[in-house]
């Protein structure tokens, strides 16, 4: 890759003991270069290294070292030298419980890093959590690893981050379907309830389908107010990410939700990816609840 049309570049942070090390095994595997411990100043540097070769890596993996004091200036820096030359991070952020973290603190016998004389275990998480805030907020994907196991983290990375299709550039944009009765998803920038769309599962033929399902789809949006309605949010979306786009915005996540996050939601979510991708954009999609649904 010697070029900022195919570069990807994925920067992978979180909490200490969440799962950061293992997330970057997972990139390694799918055919990053992965670098651990980078702080964010370095990042543009190493980024213009790695287009000056001819490299066979699908992108750059970073884990990136933000405890220095001054690392939001750094990272903010970062981010506008690299979107400037049209190259634009994606940030996975990991993340656990603190009764998770402080199980698998003792397990391991490990010290946090921010852990001294002063500062017990709880109060070092606590400190974590604060100092990342601001690089969470601008996280694509956020993991939450407390009920992963390292097979569940694989997979949703794999299932973000493996295709070829997301690789370009321009503003990013994510689809997820959900379920209400299951929480909205943290990440989403806008949300669209469609639980006023008819429901096919009170439809016994329908039930045990999914919104995959072209009997399902067209049972929500062939009909009204299905149609109609699939037809203004579609418009109404192409006339504002390009607003999002102008402002700067690199990535966007638009949660579709439904009772059960199996048939509504999803329909809906697989018709905006075709729309989205139709219209030129970088487009991943993500069906967060099917299978509880």
């Amino acid at each position: 890759m010697g070029t900022t049309d195919s570069i990807s570049v994925v920067v992978v942070t979180g909490l200490s003991g969440s799962g950061k090390s293992t997330a970057l095994n997972v990139f390694e595997d799918l055919g990053y270069f992965c670098v651990d411990g980078l702080p964010a100043a370095m990042l543009p540097k190493l980024v213009t290294l790695f287009l000056g070769k001819d490299s066979k890596h699908r992108g750059l993996a970073l884990g990136m070292d933000l405890r220095q004091h001054d690392f939001l200036d750094q990272w903010n820096d970062a981010l506008q030298e690299l979107s400037a030359r049209g190259i634009f991070v994606r940030v996975l952020f990991v993340e656990a419980k603190d009764s998770t973290l402080m199980r698998r603190y003792a397990t391991t016998r490990r010290p946090h890093p921010l852990e001294s004389a002063s500062l017990g275990l709880e109060q070092a998480l606590t400190r974590e959590r604060a100092m990342l805030s601001p690089l969470r907020k601008d996280a694509e994907l956020v993991i939450d690893t407390s009920e992963y196991s390292i097979h569940d983290l694989r997979r949703m990375i794999q299932e973000r981050f493996a295709s070829t299709e997301t690789s370009g550039h321009g503003m990013r944009v994510h689809v997820l379907s959900f379920g209400f009765k299951y929480g909205v998803p943290a990440e989403a920038d806008l949300v669209f309830d469609l639980r006023f769309l008819p429901n096919p599962y009170f439809v016994p033929e329908l039930r045990a389908l999914s919104g995959k399902d072209q009997a399902v789809s067209d049972y929500v949006y062939k009909s009204e107010p299905g149609a109609t309605f699939r037809q203004k949010l579609q418009a109404f979306l192409l006339y504002l990410l390009p607003l999002y786009a102008a402002e700067g915005r690199y990535r966007i996540a638009l949660a579709v939700g439904c009772t059960g996050g199996r048939h509504r939601s999803v329909a809906m979510a697989e018709h905006l990816l075709a729309t989205l991708r139709d219209s030129g954009y970088s487009v991943t999609v993500e069906h967060r609840h099917f299978d509880l649904g």
